[in-house]
């Protein structure tokens, strides 16, 4: 099967499993949905949302949060992982935002990265989710699937994207980010995965990827 007919038999299922994806943090606005963001570097969705109610109940805004002292930010989401940098971050993202951007969230990708905290898949999960521009952002989930379903080499992040954005239309990228990684945690972890329950990778995964997961016992993209 051709890549662009496993691409489109892949879009179809998962737009059946997922026809409408919610965007997993709870936010207000750009910039809610931008702290959001960074603190759920190494952190379920679940356990953010369940701290950043607290978090912007004193700081909703650039200006408020920038008031904040880093230890009271660090309080707030304690339970998140990486407290400690994330709190910095979270306060210097927010005292950029009020000096260089009129405290408003920029919207565009090159200044969204030059914030604390805010990487390439960050800037890009924002412009996507914050202002609708076709963004797609590859976390280990979408790096992982793309590899299994023989998307893309996975070779890395940068590589996997690159692969996705020339395999799916543009005005698909930013429903498709969202559907593989619901995808992912209902169907295809990286542990203990069993292609043939899989919906896809009982069809799409090669038995070459199957051996090599059998053998190592995971996945190496996780």
């Amino acid at each position: 099967m051709k890549r662009q007919e496993k691409a489109e038999r892949i879009q179809a299922i998962l737009d059946l499993e997922f026809p409408e994806p919610p965007v997993p943090l709870d936010h207000d606005d750009p910039f809610t949905l931008l702290v959001a963001v960074v603190l759920s570097a190494q952190c379920t969705d679940e356990r953010v949302n369940m701290v950043t109610p607290g978090l912007f109940e004193i700081g909703p805004d650039p200006a408020a949060m920038a008031e904040l002292p880093v230890a009271t930010i660090q309080d707030k989401i304690k339970t998140c992982g990486l407290a400690p940098q994330k709190a910095k971050a979270v306060s210097g993202l927010a005292k950029q935002l009020l000096a260089e951007f009129g405290s408003e969230v920029p919207r565009d990708i090159d200044a969204l990265e030059s914030l604390p905290g805010v990487g390439h898949k960050t800037a890009s999960v924002v412009m996507a989710q914050a202002f609708g521009v076709p963004a797609f952002p590859v976390d280990t989930h979408i790096h992982r699937l793309a590899w299994r379903w023989g998307l893309s080499s996975g070779k890395n992040v940068t590589q996997t994207e690159r692969d996705l954005k020339r395999t799916f239309p543009a005005e698909r990228w930013n429903d498709l980010h969202l559907q593989i990684i619901y995808f992912g945690r209902s169907h295809c972890p990286a542990l203990r995965h069993d292609p043939e329950a899989c919906p896809i990778c009982s069809w799409a995964m090669s038995q070459a990827k199957r051996t090599f997961e059998r053998r190592a016992g995971k996945s190496i993209r996780a």
